[in-house]
């Protein structure tokens, strides 16, 4: 892992796009927040920087975003940077497809510690992205992917944190693991990519359901269904960015400031009154997060500090990670 800039600690592992950033789509007439967002991440012909992608953001109506790690360096980095940054609070947790390895070199438990020890900081308010990944890791890596899983639960019903579920091709046994442990009051499944079945078994559980851009991908029929069961009160939005650019931008970088293409078609696929639908992804998303204001941020000679710090441990490869 190598910092790209300060304010950028790796770049894609596909090697990112050679594509320039989209135009700014036409503002919300409502604020909404994007819940789910890796800026760590640099994409693009130019890639911008946390404070760029956040100015971008609030001039289309994005009031804040909630910036998730993956791994140790970036979970510190997320939650340092939404430290200094009004705008931003952080997810903090170790990705399914990490624990396999983490397992393997005997550090699964000091990653998870230190996930543990972020997870106290008060702008930290989510566990995530955490869960089961059957897509990329095949049986020998899956009983460290559950154990992983299992202690992220712990980690977030001890802290009172919001959880974020990454499922992929594993939604029977996400469900399962979250029966049998026992799931945080607010759970998320990030970027949701199951149909109508496990939107209405979600639905039913009181859990959210967070819709990226790839609602808008014309083969995601299944999405839209579960999206039209989904009780409003439960409906989150997203970017993953860099990943998910929806239509009709798709080949091009993702970011927060493009979430009003989302949303924009999110409420049309409802039948919905923009307004109205902007004000209840808003509400939701504070329900499950919080405030983004009720915590001060640190000042910046502190951050300065902590900034440098982070970046020095994602150069040297991630500390205990």
């Amino acid at each position: 892992m190598t910092a790209a800039s300060p304010d950028h600690l790796r770049t894609r592992s596909d090697g990112g796009r050679a594509a320039e950033y989209p135009p700014a789509p036409e503002p919300l007439p409502l604020a909404v927040y994007d819940n789910h967002t890796h800026l760590e991440i640099a994409d693009g012909a130019l890639p911008i920087d946390v404070h760029e992608h956040l100015e971008r953001a609030a001039s289309v109506g994005v009031a804040g975003a909630v910036q998730v790690g993956t791994d140790v360096a970036t979970s510190r980095w997320s939650a340092e940077v939404a430290a200094r940054e009004p705008r931003l609070l952080a997810a903090v947790a170790l990705h399914p497809n990490e624990a396999p390895e983490l397992e393997a070199s005997g550090t699964l438990d000091d990653a998870l510690a230190v996930i543990d020890e972020l997870a106290a900081q008060p702008r930290v308010r989510a566990i995530g992205e955490t869960g089961l990944d059957f897509f990329r890791t095949g049986e020998d890596g899956r009983s460290a992917q559950f154990r992983s899983f299992e202690a992220h639960l712990d980690i977030a019903k001890r802290h009172g944190l919001a959880l974020q579920i990454h499922d992929r091709d594993a939604h029977d046994d996400v469900v399962a693991t979250l029966r049998r442990v026992g799931a945080p009051d607010r759970t998320v499944f990030h970027c949701f990519s199951g149909g109508e079945e496990l939107a209405r078994l979600a639905a039913d559980a009181g859990w959210y359901l967070s819709f990226a851009g790839n609602v808008t991908f014309k083969n995601a029929e299944n999405l839209r269904e579960a999206l039209r069961v989904a009780p409003r009160e439960r409906i989150l939005v997203e970017t993953d960015a860099p990943y998910l650019t929806p239509v009709p931008l798709r080949g091009r970088p993702n970011a927060p400031y493009l979430v009003p293409h989302t949303v924009r078609f999110m409420a049309e696929a409802l039948g919905t009154d923009l307004d109205g639908f902007c004000e209840q992804l808003a509400a939701n998303t504070e329900r499950v997060y919080g405030s983004w204001h009720d915590e001060p941020v640190v000042g910046p000679a502190e951050a300065n500090g902590r900034r440098s710090r982070a970046v020095g441990r994602a150069a040297d490869g991630g500390a205990e990670a």
